[in-house]
């Protein structure tokens, strides 16, 4: 997978050489480029932005860096890429969003500052670009470097290669509309507190029942927007 970043903070990107997503990297899984929008701009002081038409407070970033910088990454392929831009206004990233995603062949991801991009830039960009706007949930942060951060390494783990054991994957929380189980290991007892003897069975059976149950009780007491509604009562 190919996946391109602009930002004006290019050091922001820096953790994705660490850990599993950095040894992707290494072995070749995934072709990581970060571009600094500053580098399309013309003038001495590399402006990216100006004030919003309309008045209002902050600044809005200027389209023409964002159109040359676009205009240069999608350039860099043959295929035609999805443009992500992480944002509070747009479509909840989620799960399902990451198993998507981690089909495409290449990403790129623009990320925002101050009052966001002037939105003529999102039309421009739907000639060479499949563009969508994803937010991490419902807040806001001060660009979208943190947003790319999270988002790539959820989508990058899911490849192929890129976790060692694909099968840890299978129960993870919203794999399946459900959060995780809990999870333990040695000792059997710590600080007082015992691991639930289900665990030290070695009945496999009673272990995966045990678990499921969990995942219903955890979901039902963090996340029960994630459950479905109950069934209308019969007719008396």
């Amino acid at each position: 997978m190919r996946l391109d970043v602009v930002t004006i903070f290019p050091d922001y990107l820096a953790p994705l050489d660490l850990s599993l997503i950095g040894k992707a990297r290494r072995d070749g899984l995934i072709e990581l480029h970060v571009h600094d929008l500053r580098d399309f701009t013309h003038d001495r002081h590399r402006t990216v932005d100006d004030t919003p038409y309309g008045g209002g407070a902050g600044m809005v970033m200027k389209p023409q860096p964002w159109a040359e910088a676009l205009e240069y990454v999608a350039g860099q392929g043959d295929s035609r890429p999805t443009l992500i831009v992480p944002g509070p206004g747009g479509e909840r990233f989620t799960q399902p969003t990451a198993r998507a995603l981690a089909e495409e062949p290449w990403l790129v991801f623009a990320c925002g500052r101050y009052e966001g991009i002037d939105e003529r830039v999102y039309e421009w960009a739907t000639s060479a670009y499949d563009v969508r706007v994803l937010s991490l949930g419902d807040y806001v942060l001060n660009g979208g470097e943190v947003a790319v951060l999270a988002m790539v390494e959820a989508v990058a783990r899911l490849l192929p290669g890129v976790i060692g054991n694909a099968e840890s994957l299978v129960e993870e929380s919203h794999e399946d509309g459900l959060l995780e189980y809990p999870v333990y290991t040695k000792p059997a007892v710590w600080q007082g507190l015992s691991v639930p003897e289900v665990l030290l069975s070695g009945d496999h059976g009673r272990i995966a029942q045990w678990r499921h149950e969990q995942r219903i009780a955890r979901t039902q007491a963090r996340r029960p927007d994630l459950l479905p509604p109950p069934p209308p009562p019969a007719d008396s």
